[in-house]
């Protein structure tokens, strides 16, 4: 027996993501209620450069409170396809245009409070091509070595949710 969706009410609009309030009925017959994020979906952008090195960049997060390592990665404008959405944040977060784009997963980030879904590609046959970033980015674009990148992961140095994921889903192509 699925979960019943009584009513849902907006708590909060904002610039990224809005937050709505859903009232449910249990499959056992009782209520409950879920404060939801509603996204319009993101991608992460896995580049990979001739040298076979991962461009990663290091921003500040104001949620955590500090600097994180994480791969290339932005929202979609509305209903702007994920493969072009991928396209321009790589060239707003690396300078660097992928000549060639390849979808190779996707997953839901959060799915407990979140409809974010994030689209996964690989970026090759990259060519120095920026975009300006947006005006709330301060960027440091840092090339690490596939097999470093995989280390760091593994023993916990990259705590970044969605690099994390998206180096899980690409571990047969950077072998």
């Amino acid at each position: 027996m699925p979960f019943e969706l009584l009513k849902s009410e907006p708590v909060f609009q904002g610039h990224a993501f809005k937050i709505r309030r859903d009232y449910l009925k249990t499959p056992d017959g009782h209520q409950t209620k879920y404060e939801i994020v509603e996204h319009v979906g993101s991608v992460v952008i896995i580049p990979i450069d001739e040298q076979g090195n991962l461009l990663f960049v290091r921003q500040y997060r104001p949620a955590v409170g500090m600097d994180l390592l994480e791969l290339p990665a932005g929202t979609r404008n509305g209903d702007e396809p994920h493969e072009a959405c991928a396209a321009r944040e790589v060239r707003e977060e690396t300078g660097m245009a992928a000549g060639k784009l390849e979808r190779i997963g996707d997953f839901y980030l959060a799915p407990g409070y979140s409809t974010e879904f994030m689209a996964v590609f690989l970026a090759t046959e990259l060519i120095y091509n920026p975009l300006k970033p947006d005006a709330d980015e301060f960027l440091q674009l840092e090339k690490i070595p596939i097999t470093k990148a995989i280390e760091m992961a593994e023993k916990g140095e990259i705590p970044d949710a969605k690099t994390l994921a998206a180096l899980f889903l690409a571990r047969t192509y950077l072998k």
